[in-house]
């Protein structure tokens, strides 16, 4: 079979690999579709820390159609709809930092190959209304937005909620948002793409180029309280808690935010982060359970992730290449 590997920093490489067979607790899957995220574009450049010599086969969300199954499973059989976990170990709870050594793309083989071995355990059907396409959307950038809005903020009617840029993670975050009544704001370098979040269904733009005081308008478009959630993925935590109410949080993104000594001191420091009365809280994507439940919500409410980009398998270079030009406004997906 087909596979596309990488040594971190270096282009991407298509080889042929023996097709693997699942062990025990184990399915292999016929992969349908795979999304990219923010992380695979710094482990392609050498920018994501990588400690295994041996070269990856990328991208940590996908999904597919179950080919062969191992012994001892106990739901899953040949022929189902699924897709996984990002991090297959962490099925509910908290997540804990050694659970990283079972993360789908970095130390576990990704979703960009032919056929793909995965523990039955991290899982997930996809109803038959949810297109490979789409579920390939989920596992990261999904449920991060998910874990961010619905675990943590606990976000409901009423709310207000920043979104930062028109990525993966911040367009899920719009639709989650509308979804349990909470007002959007979005912010952005490009009227275009305002122009588009608005037209799925955030509530207001703000162009934080032409508007460096974004963090004041947001205040003005709250009546001076601020937001309830910053969903924080451009390294402005400074601005972001000067934008959230008394008692609200900023969930800074995974991999996504940057920190510059300009955006981090003196106003982070804990003095001040106590006066201003805000939670900063990292979000580490999310639980196989959270996924579950994103996967049960899009299908109930008959909501679709927007992709802006499609490639097929043969194309991932140039997928790569999308990704980093930064151009798209939500998802970039790569079909078999």
């Amino acid at each position: 079979m087909k596979q596309w590997q990488i040594y971190p920093g270096q282009p991407l490489k298509q080889v042929d690999v023996p097709l693997p067979e699942p062990g025990p607790n184990e399915v292999r899957v016929r992969v349908r579709a795979a999304s990219l995220n923010f992380r695979d574009h710094l482990l392609y450049t050498g920018r994501y820390p990588i400690t295994n010599d041996g070269p990856v086969v990328p991208l940590s969300d996908g999904a597919g159609e179950v080919t062969c199954v191992g012994t001892g499973l106990t739901g899953i059989t040949v022929g189902d709809r699924v897709t996984a976990t990002t991090i297959t170990n962490w099925l509910d709870g908290h997540f804990e930092p050694q659970m990283r050594a079972k993360s789908i793309g970095f130390t576990v083989p990704g979703w960009l190959t032919e056929e793909i071995i995965l523990p039955e355990t991290c899982l997930v059907k996809i109803p038959d209304s949810v297109s490979y396409d789409a579920a390939a959307t989920f596992p990261c950038a999904g449920v991060t937005a998910w874990n961010a809005l619905i675990e943590t903020a606990r976000i409901g009617p009423g709310d207000s909620v920043l979104v930062q840029g028109t990525g993966g993670v911040s367009m899920f975050a719009i639709q989650l948002a509308n979804i349990v009544g909470a007002h959007t704001i979005v912010t952005s370098s490009s009227d275009a793409k305002l122009a588009q979040a608005r037209e799925l269904g955030a509530d207001k733009g703000i162009n934080y180029a032409s508007n460096s005081d974004w963090d004041t308008t947001v205040k003005e478009m709250t009546g001076g309280e601020g937001v309830d959630l910053v969903i924080e993925n451009a390294g402005t935590i400074r601005q972001s808690i000067q934008a959230t109410r008394w008692g609200g949080l900023v969930a800074v993104i995974g991999a996504l935010a940057s920190f510059s000594p300009s955006n981090n001191l003196p106003d982070t420091r804990l003095p001040n982060l106590l006066r201003s009365g805000v939670t900063v809280s990292p979000i580490m994507m999310g639980n196989r359970r959270m996924l579950t439940r994103l996967v049960r919500t899009y299908e109930t409410n008959k909501i679709v992730p927007v992709i802006d980009k499609r490639f097929a398998f043969r194309e991932a270079p140039a997928a790569y290449a999308a990704l980093a030009a930064a151009e798209h406004i939500g998802k970039i997906v790569i079909t078999d």
